[in-house]
């Protein structure tokens, strides 16, 4: 019989409360210079209102829908990440961008704002899990795979706007253009047409990549093959690589990718009538079971303009789908996962957070400003405007 070892004689690490300390060995940084506002505050609401109206116009506030009613409360403007990158762009008269989303976001900002101005990120910890999935070092040698095959001149980098600025930066080296759920139908049309591309490279969410080509551009799942960044060669042949028309980077999300084919079904037998509606971030079995298929903008229009009495299972983010529910109380909106889950990410930007940034700046200090050095910002922004170039289509809807 053997004795377990008795453990280190040690003192248990430290929990660090959020906002208020951080572990350089496992997170981005998260501290914030003096205290933050305790989340019982019942003087919160009306600090934030103080220190925008302070602010005035120098102040721009974007919250994106994941976010949480209490932040999206003092938002400017509200959208999904391709409305946002929008708005970021066309107000060159706001000093300071406050971004209530994730890193990502405000790094795509700060490239299409202009240098005079500032992009505040009220958490350095809001980070994103897919995002994260495509290091640097591992698609730039993907593309040395690709070209070892001989493919490389014939494709096309299409990278999800959930993506570093790295990424962003090798998509505009390569001529390729960002894409977000709403136009990733016309991001690849555009990289197969216009581009003439005979393949496309797609970073870093294969679920979305996989949906679009199949039911948009009517692709069949053999043209499509996963790139494994922790297998050599990506885990695929020579042949697999020539054969392909979509090379999908192993990437996903962590909310979407959790819904199932066994809760659409659960949820069909539960209420009667009802309508799935997926995020095309989901996989390829929950949005093909789906009834409809659309990105952010694209739910939340759908079921506003349903009749009232309408039912909707919804696979995308909680604070969305509760924030639906609110907004439509004629109509049964519910969460398509019986096991309900937030980005735990995005919620790291809350309120006291939120109101920590804007007094922060009201009081003549600038926090948590992301910045994207020049010459990467120089090749992401190029891959940003393309997107920002291709013509406008509906909301990225399937059915």
């Amino acid at each position: 019989m053997t004795t377990a070892a008795p453990a280190p004689d040690r003192a248990p690490d430290p929990l660090h409360l959020l906002g208020t300390a951080m572990d350089p060995a496992s997170e981005r940084g998260v501290d914030c210079p003096g205290a933050l506002p305790p989340a019982s505050d019942p003087a919160l609401v009306s600090r934030a209102a103080a220190a925008k109206e302070a602010l005035g116009d120098r102040v721009f506030v974007l919250g994106h829908h994941y976010q949480r009613d209490e932040v999206i409360a003092f938002a400017d403007v509200t959208g999904d990440s391709f409305k946002l990158a929008q708005q970021a762009a066309a107000r060159p008269e706001a000093a300071y961008i406050v971004f209530c989303g994730v890193h990502f976001m405000a790094e795509s900002a700060d490239i299409l704002t202009a240098d005079s101005q500032h992009v505040v990120l009220p958490d350095l910890a809001a980070g994103c899990s897919m995002a994260d999935m495509a290091a640097p070092v591992q698609v730039e040698d993907c593309w040395d795979v690709l070209a070892d095959a001989g493919v490389a001149t014939q494709t096309v980098p299409v990278s999800y706007m959930n993506s570093s600025a790295a990424i962003k930066a090798f998509t505009g080296r390569h001529d390729g253009t960002i894409c977000t759920s709403s136009n990733a139908q016309r991001a690849l049309s555009w990289a197969f047409g216009e581009r003439g591309g005979q393949k496309v490279l797609f970073l870093p969410d294969q679920h979305l990549g996989r949906n679009t080509a199949v039911l948009q551009l009517g692709m069949s799942l053999d043209d499509c093959v996963v790139y494994d960044p922790r297998k050599p060669g990506g885990g695929l042949t020579v042949d697999q690589l020539r054969g392909a028309r979509m090379i999908l980077w192993k990437g996903h999300c962590s909310v979407h990718g959790r819904f199932s084919r066994q809760a659409v079904d659960e949820v069909r037998g539960r209420i009667p009538g009802v309508r799935v509606v997926a995020h095309p971030e989901c996989n390829h079995d929950v949005v093909t079971a789906a009834d409809e298929v659309g990105s952010t903008e694209a739910i939340i229009r759908i079921v506003s303009e349903a009749p009232a009495g309408a039912a909707f299972a919804i696979g995308t983010e909680l604070n969305l789908v509760q924030r639906l529910a609110a907004q439509n109380p004629d109509k049964t909106v519910v969460f398509l996962d019986k096991t309900v889950c937030y980005c735990s990410t995005m919620n790291r930007i809350d309120l006291p957070h939120l109101v920590w940034a804007l007094e922060q700046l009201a009081a003549g200090d600038v926090p948590n400003v992301i910045t994207v050095q020049p010459q990467q910002a120089l090749e992401a922004r190029r891959a940003l405007e393309q997107m920002l170039a291709l013509p406008a289509t509906a909301l990225g809807v399937a059915s």
